[in-house]
């Protein structure tokens, strides 16, 4: 299906005034001649919007962003603006070691002037910011097995702005709209939009990234078809006489499109070269990076939660920017609520508080928030490793026989329930908490036999879910990629085998007290961010 963008926001796009000369065997539009285009005025305009409402963020305005978070002290002053000639961007361009086919030309070249001479200081926020969102998108990316590297189109699609809207209703990190995100299983109504939320719409980008590339075969045109949808990059290969490399359909696409590709290429250079360009993330030191989830499937508004847990309400609305009025209506299938990692014990412990305060005054329209025949109760939290799933009560059951099926306690069924007594109906819904790990295998027991419960024992390890994102935090753990072994001067050293699409930054990010600086350090890299698939990085001394 097709991603319905025709005119959402190009962070910066550039108006592309400049003929494409097709180059062979590289077919490349190059000019020895590069000189910066202006932006187009309606998508630079919205962009400036994206980046006006980021920067009133309230994590961003508490923050004092004006800071730097990891820029090394004295080598070069703060206000200097590198900069290099065309073969440099070209020779560099070529040498990001990445599965994605990168090119420099002259519309490369003007974004890079966006990125690194226009909009700095916009630019070092973003970087900020990627210290939240980045691992996480490298999380999901591996999973779905995408590159890494098209983390950076949230670069060029909301600024990393999840409340950025398109003027045709684009909206969130990754500007899908409304019909596509319900295709990937976003809830999108007048109260919950889950295009906005972090996690699961990078699971829904991840997911559409991953179909575009079975369709093209190509990266590059699977970016392309992200931005203007895969039916006008058909169309382009069709005009083009079956052509089916970027710039050989480039004249033969929708304008919007020719920007977004070079944009994009443009971001990733500036990410990676960031300390050739003397750009350096600024500290948001109020973003609260470890963050957990609840899932809730009870009515609650942000404000009772604000209240009786003293937290600013303006955090929780910008750390849950699904939640479009503050209110989370009551759901079977249950809602995402993000809390910063401190709050979310005094949540659990205070939760029934947290319900009954002042419900009368905040819920005005009940209707709206109730299910009919749905206990009221005090709702249903459950903590980020807990999922809930539903049983049906048959002729025969009872509360003893549910409770050990599902490995629970007749009490925590009642609790659940808000029951009183033991008594059951047949048909009667019952929600149950249980390990989100074995969502999949606690699910099916409301299908099976009296014969097949009663064979049921604990679930194994290789009973878990074959997919599972529930656990929103940026804790580091190292992966398969590392070794232990002796160095020349006779100490052990853990080393990273660097694959394509890695960083510093993001392999800095895998590991428990481990920075860029002290991976350039212990492997003697000066300044340098370079990297090459298969080198080893030592990590750290063991």
């Amino acid at each position: 299906m097709m991603k319905l963008l025709q005119t959402t926001i190009c962070v910066f796009c550039i108006a592309i005034t400049t003929a494409l000369a097709q180059q062979t065997p590289a077919h490349i539009p190059q000019t020895d001649s590069l000189q910066t285009t202006h932006p187009d005025s309606v998508l630079f305009t919205n962009f400036n919007t994206n980046l006006d409402s980021l920067i009133n963020l309230y994590y961003v305005k508490q923050s004092q962003y004006w800071k730097y978070l990891n820029r090394p002290p004295g080598e070069i002053a703060s206000t200097e603006v590198p900069d290099f000639s065309s073969e440099i961007y070209k020779q560099r361009i070529a040498e990001i070691p990445t599965v994605i086919p990168l090119a420099y030309n002259e519309q490369v070249h003007s974004y890079i002037n966006v990125y690194a001479f226009k909009r700095r200081s916009q630019v070092e926020i973003m970087m900020g910011l990627a210290e939240f969102y980045f691992p996480m998108f490298e999380e999901v990316f591996e999973q779905y097995n995408v590159p890494q590297e098209l983390k950076y189109l949230a670069i060029i699609e909301s600024a990393l702005n999840p409340r950025a809207t398109s003027p045709v209703g684009a909206a969130g990190l990754w500007q899908f709209m409304p019909a596509t995100g319900k295709i990937y299983r976003l809830e999108v109504n007048s109260l919950i939009d889950e295009r906005r939320d972090p996690v699961k719409s990078t699971v829904a980008a991840a997911q559409y990234l991953g179909t575009l590339y079975s369709i093209f075969n190509d990266w590059l045109l699977a970016i392309a078809a992200y931005n203007c949808g895969p039916g006008n990059v058909r169309k382009a290969i069709v005009r083009s006489g079956g052509k089916t490399n970027f710039w050989d359909i480039y004249y033969h696409l929708p304008k919007e499109t020719r920007g977004y590709v070079p944009a994009y290429i443009a971001a990733y250079y500036v990410f990676e070269h960031h300390d050739d360009h003397n750009l350096w993330a600024r500290e948001i030191h109020q973003f609260p990076v470890n963050v957990d989830t609840l899932q809730i499937t009870q009515r609650i508004h942000l404000q009772q939660i604000s209240e009786v847990l003293n937290m600013p309400l303006q955090l929780l609305q910008d750390i849950n920017p699904h939640c479009r009025t503050g209110v989370f209506p009551y759901s079977e299938r249950a809602t995402t609520l993000y809390l910063p990692m401190n709050y979310v014990s005094p949540f659990l412990q205070f939760q029934d508080s947290i319900f009954a305060y002042n419900d009368s005054i905040l819920f005005h329209n009940k209707n709206l928030m109730a299910s009919p025949g749905h206990n009221s109760g005090t709702g249903l939290a459950v903590a980020g490793n807990k999922t809930i799933v539903y049983y049906y009560v048959k002729q025969g059951d009872n509360l003893g026989l549910i409770a050990k099926w599902y490995n629970v306690s007749v009490q925590d069924l009642k609790t659940w329930n808000s029951m009183r007594s033991t008594k059951l109906s047949i048909g009667k819904k019952l929600a149950v908490e249980v390990p989100s790990e074995y969502r999949n295998y606690y699910s099916k027991i409301t299908s099976m036999s009296l014969a097949q419960k009663q064979k049921l024992t604990r679930p194994t390890a290789a009973q878990k879910n074959t997919v599972a994102v529930a656990h929103t935090t940026t804790a580091k753990s190292p992966n398969n990629q590392t070794t232990i072994k002796q160095a020349s001067d006779g100490k052990n050293y853990l080393y990273h085998t660097v694959v394509a699409g890695e960083t510093l930054y993001s392999i800095a990010q895998k590991y428990d007290d481990v920075t860029i600086n002290s991976l350039r350090t212990l492997n003697n890299m000066g300044n340098s961010s370079k990297l090459s698939i298969g080198m080893k990085l030592k990590i750290k001394e063991m």
